[in-house]
């Protein structure tokens, strides 16, 4: 029953116009070095208790400003490959306008779970969701055992890895993934239960983020059982916890 934060790296020079991909050695632009630190101070009050990282510059030093201070195992950032950017190819590098031309961009945008990118490298949408997803079973299972079931943890990747796996979290098929948003500098939370996962922050770019704050569930489905359709009860804010749904009968259905 971990909650896995969601962090996108701030801007680069080709945030926008160029599909950065692998590009080596592209790291944060002053405006994304500035989202990076004001993302850092919004969740500093978070008990982190691990940050995780794609290897590529740009996500790590984001990383490396949410860890900036914190003590023990959060102080450190880890990275892990499986939730680095998508391989995507011979298109690595080149501008957007010029790529929304080629007969794959429109399988990209309608049918990705179709799409693999050319060249020697080039990736399928569905690959880097396959091994993205994989990535968070195995992190949680390590930080619930290293950290007791309700430890909340920090994973910095890219919008299109993000996207993936909230489409996941949220039961829908990767054809779908393009309806979610991932901004730069921005938050998403996922609460994963034994019974199901729970999106419970998604694409957040300001304000408070003191209900991300995890409190330990004690119903049959890793639910709060202390008010209607899982509210917390006495917190004077009318608003539900991580440990709450958004429907009476649980994850919105």
């Amino acid at each position: 029953m971990t909650t896995l934060l969601l962090v996108r790296h701030g801007l680069t020079a080709m945030t926008g116009p160029v599909l950065a991909g692998w590009t080596p050695g592209l790291g944060l632009d002053e405006r994304g070095r500035a989202q990076a630190a004001a993302l850092a101070g919004r969740i500093a009050e978070l008990p982190l208790a691990a940050i995780v990282s794609s290897p590529l510059d740009r996500c790590v030093q984001t990383a490396e400003a949410v860890a900036a201070g914190r003590s023990g195992a959060a102080g450190t950032v880890r990275t892990d490959e499986r939730f680095g950017e998508v391989h995507y190819g011979d298109w690595t590098g080149r501008r957007i306008e010029d790529l929304a031309k080629e007969p794959l961009w429109r399988v990209v945008q309608t049918h990705p779970s179709a799409a693999t990118f050319p060249g020697e490298d080039g990736e399928s949408l569905a690959a880097a969701q396959h091994r993205a997803v994989a990535a968070v079973r195995d992190w949680n299972a390590r930080i619930a055992a290293e950290h007791g079931p309700d430890a909340l943890y920090a994973v910095c990747s890219h919008g299109d890895v993000i996207k993936a796996i909230v489409a996941d979290a949220l039961g829908l098929h990767l054809d779908q993934f393009q309806r979610i948003n991932a901004d730069p500098a921005s938050l998403t939370a996922v609460r994963y239960t034994e019974l199901r996962p729970f999106v419970v922050r998604l694409n957040d770019t300001g304000g408070d983020v003191s209900a991300l704050v995890p409190r330990p569930a004690d119903g049959p489905d890793g639910e709060a059982a202390d008010g209607p359709a899982g509210e917390r009860a006495g917190d004077g804010s009318g608003k539900a916890g991580l440990g709450s749904s958004d429907a009476v009968v649980g994850g919105g259905a």
